[in-house]
Order: structure tokens, then C-alpha cells, then sequence
């Protein structure tokens, strides 16, 4: 959840306070790295879910302010667009049936939720991308009124030298767009996996997360239109690197490489090679180490690590797994976690990362060509050299990860199963989005009524009829 910030505009003085903090904070991390004083405790999960408000037309309807303040649910916050909200799952202990557990809450939870939307005529929806969205109503009037998201639209301008925003994106169709705002990431709503390691196997879970993201991502598109325009199975990953792109390294991205030693070495790359985005101003103790932390929240690799606190005080590690779309359903996403939970296990554990492995570029290769063809992509994989991404996950990668989350001790074999009748099926949330819309002769309106009325069923997308 993101936090608040206290100003929206910064001075010279800001800044150079910020980047004192910011290598003094990154020091400490070092020296707790070395130390090994980070939790060894691990294998707790969390979620966030961003989900999109419509109207009883199934266009975006902004009334974020008034859903969540008749609501008052600490776990559903805003986003940043008044037509975004975001759902959370409190952590939990991955073992067990853990995953059926967070799915009763969240099921539970986006019920309350709906019910809250319903008296205000309004209705929740899970997806990638929203079709019916227009460019026009990504402006700052729809932005929701946050100091955070003020500032952060502010200094991404001024990074870029008043220059506007353009978003170029070429698949099925072709989309270009210019904004003189960052409100082009609202467009982008998806499922955040939180996953606590223990503080020693925490670069190889980084790793593995990286080199996994390309054939889960395959299996898992939901976001194939935008303004219109059939692009790729998952527009969210090109629509969010552009969206607030500026200079230097990207700030949304694969990052540079694995973690070769521990995930100092990112934390010392923040440092290095991004200037502040948000120089907020903190009297907390270096140990609390709230610049390192706020710096690294604006950066937006899709395998995020995190530093944060235990209830005890105790530092701990986590990486989060950002590639995923929210939706179509909430059984289709904790199908979408067991694959990356098991998997990221698997591979970890495995050393199938790097040297003899999957290489970064490799990996990276992956992720673009899943985001753009989905199951259609052809992906590299030790052992397979070139392959199909529904093979590949058939024949390999869905039991690994069976086999990952029996490691972990987890009993949730029947969420793999949907992740296994999925791929044979070949029906993913994006590739049901495009026959559902052919069959309705293009109306994306037709289209977002039956994918609702399909979500609130609660089957998984490969049931779904067209």
C-alpha cells in the first residue's frame, strides 16, 4: 500500500538532504547484509489486487473518494486514478491450504466492496486493462487527490523537462499517445505477489522470479485492448514502462541483472543510477531506513525486492512479483500465484539461473515475447533450447512447480490444475477477451458485460463460455 507523503514540491535543500539519507541508509543495508541481521524466518505471502470502478454503461466511473470512505475497510485503498481502488490480502504463512484461505478472504472482502459500489450505482471489475477506457478520461481531474501522486506527476515532468509523455505500442493494431501527465499509468491495474524469504535464499527467489516471469506471463495475459486497439496479450507491461519514462536507466523494467551475491547489489544500483524522484524529508532513525525504501518504491522493476519489518522490529526481505494482470477471477489469480509461488521455489532451488542456466538476456527475451504473443510466444529454456510457451509449461514448468509447492509444503494441486486446463484450452483472460469481442462484432461495452457478468460467476477463464 502506497503511503502519503507531506509536500508536493521540493527544493535544492530537499534533495540534498534525501541523497545524504539515501547513501547513509544504504550503508546500513550493507552492513545488516554482511552482518546477516535480515529475518531467516520466510515463506509469508501478501497480495494486492488494483481493480477498476464502472458504471452501469461499464465505463469508468470516478467515485474512488466516496466507495472507500462509505466502505472504511483498512485493507482498500486508493489508487491513482479516482476510478482505481486496490484490494489487499493481510500476509500469511505459505503452507498448507493457504492460498483456498487468502482466496475466501479476498472473496469475501470484493463482496463487501461490491456491495459498498452497488449503492453508489457503480460496479468493481478485475482486468489488465479496462476496454472501454478512452484517452480523454486519463486526465489530472481523475487523479485521485493525493499529495504522493501530485508530486510524483511534478517531478516526472520536471525529470523530463516539461517534455510530454508518448506511449507507441505496436500489435495487432498500432497506438500512439501523448500526455503531458503520468495519468497513462492508471490504465495499468494488476495482481502484486508479496513473497518474505528467508534472508539467506533471497537473491536466488530474486533471480528465480526474473527468469520465471516469461512463461507464467504466458499463461496469464489479460489486458489485449486499449482505446480501442488490440495490442498485445498483456499492454500493460509496454503501456507502463512508457507511461512514465524520463532519463536515464528505465524506472519500469527487468532490471539490469540477476543478484549476484545478495539484493545489496540493487539496493546499491537505486543509489548509483536514479536520481530522487520524491525527496521527502523523514526524522525517523537511519534504521528505519524510510529514503532507501521510498526510493526504491519509485522504482519499478516487475521483480521488486523490498526491505521491511517484522512485527518485532526485525528487518526482513521480500520480493515482489509485479508482472501479473488483476483478474479474470479470484480463483484464476491464486492459480496464478501457486504457478509463480512453485515455480520461483523450484527454480531457486535448482540453480537454473545464470551460468548453464537461464541467462538473464534470456529471461528478459522471454518476458517481452510472453507479454506480446502470450501462449503463442516461443521461449528459450535450458535443456529445450527454443520451445513453445504452452509445451514448455506443459511438459516442464507446471510440475516443477508442483513439485516447488510440495517443497513448501503447500496442498493446493487443484490450482495448478487450472493452470494446466488453461494452457491446453488456450483460453487465457486476453485470449477470451479477443473471441468474446469478435463475436460481438467489436462492441467493447458487449464485451465488458459479458466478461462481468463471467467474473462474478467465479469460474476460472478456461470455463468460460464465449
Amino acid at each position: 500500500m502506497g503511503e502519503e507523503i507531506k509536500t508536493t514540491g521540493f527544493t535544492p535543500a530537499d534533495k540534498a538532504r534525501f541523497a545524504g539519507r539515501l547513501a547513509q541508509e544504504t550503508h546500513l543495508a550493507r552492513t545488516l547484509f554482511e552482518q546477516d541481521k535480515f529475518s531467516r524466518d520466510g515463506h509469508m505471502v501478501g497480495f494486492e489486487i488494483e481493480t477498476w470502478i464502472v458504471d452501469h454503461n461499464y465505463a469508468p466511473s470516478s467515485i474512488n473518494q466516496n466507495l472507500l470512505e462509505t466502505l472504511n475497510h483498512p485493507l482498500v485503498v486508493p489508487e491513482l486514478s479516482r476510478f482505481n481502488v486496490e484490494l489487499n490480502c493481510a500476509p500469511f504463512r505459505l503452507t498448507g491450504d493457504a492460498l483456498t484461505q487468502a482466496h475466501d478472504s479476498l472473496t469475501n472482502l470484493w463482496a463487501k466492496c461490491n456491495d459498498v459500489a452497488h449503492q453508489l450505482d457503480a460496479n468493481l471489475v478485475m482486468i489488465g486493462t479496462l476496454p472501454t477506457i478512452r484517452d480523454a478520461d486519463l486526465t489530472l481531474a481523475n487523479m485521485s487527490p493525493l499529495n504522493r501522486y501530485y508530486a510524483l506527476n511534478q517531478e516526472v515532468l520536471r525529470l523530463r523537462g516539461g517534455q510530454p509523455l508518448h506511449v507507441n505500442i505496436a500489435g495487432r493494431d498500432r497506438l500512439a499517445s501523448q500526455h503531458r501527465d503520468v495519468m497513462l499509468e492508471a490504465a495499468t491495474t494488476s495482481f502484486q505477489i508479496h513473497l518474505k524469504t528467508p534472508a539467506d535464499l533471497a537473491h536466488l527467489y530474486y533471480n528465480a522470479s526474473v527468469a520465471a516471469s516469461g512463461p507464467i506471463l504466458a499463461a496469464c495475459g489479460n489486458a489485449p485492448f486499449l482505446f480501442g486497439k488490440a495490442l498485445w496479450e498483456e499492454t500493460r507491461i509496454p503501456l507502463f514502462e512508457q507511461a512514465v519514462k524520463m532519463p536515464g536507466p528505465a524506472r519500469v523494467c527487468m532490471g539490469s541483472g540477476y543478484a549476484d551475491r545478495s539484493l545489496i547489489e540493487v539496493f546499491e544500483e537505486n543509489l548509483r543510477a536514479y536520481e530522487a524522484l520524491l525527496p521527502v524529508a523523514y526524522d525517523d532513525p537511519p534504521e528505519a531506513m524510510r529514503h532507501l525504501r521510498l526510493h526504491n518504491g519509485v522504482i519499478w522493476r516487475w521483480n521488486r525486492p523490498l526491505i521491511g519489518f517484522d512485527e518485532s522490529g526485525a528487518p526482513h526481505l521480500r520480493v515482489e512479483h509485479r508482472i501479473l494482470p488483476s483478474g479474470p477471477t479470484f480463483i484464476d489469480m491464486m492459480a496464478n500465484a501457486a504457478l509463480y509461488l512453485g515455480l520461483a521455489r523450484a527454480i531457486a532451488m535448482s540453480g537454473t539461473c545464470g551460468a548453464g542456466g537461464v541467462g538473464f538476456a534470456e529471461a528478459k527475451r522471454n518476458f517481452y515475447a510472453a507479454a506480446r504473443f502470450g501462449l503463442d510466444a516461443r521461449l528459450e529454456w535450458p535443456g529445450e533450447g527454443e520451445i513453445a510457451a504452452d509445451r514448455l509449461l506443459l511438459d516442464r514448468l507446471i510440475p516443477d512447480a508442483r513439485a516447488g509447492l510440495r517443497d513448501l509444503g503447500v496442498v493446493e494441486a487443484d490450482f495448478l490444475d487450472i493452470i494446466e486446463a488453461r494452457v491446453q484450452t488456450r483460453q487465457t483472460g486476453a485470449s477470451w477477451q479477443r473471441k468474446a469481442l469478435e463475436a460481438r462484432g467489436g462492441d467493447l461495452y458487449g464485451l465488458m458485460a459479458a466478461y462481468c457478468e463471467r467474473q462474478r460467476s467465479g469460474a476460472p477463464v478456461h470455463q468460460w463460455e464465449i
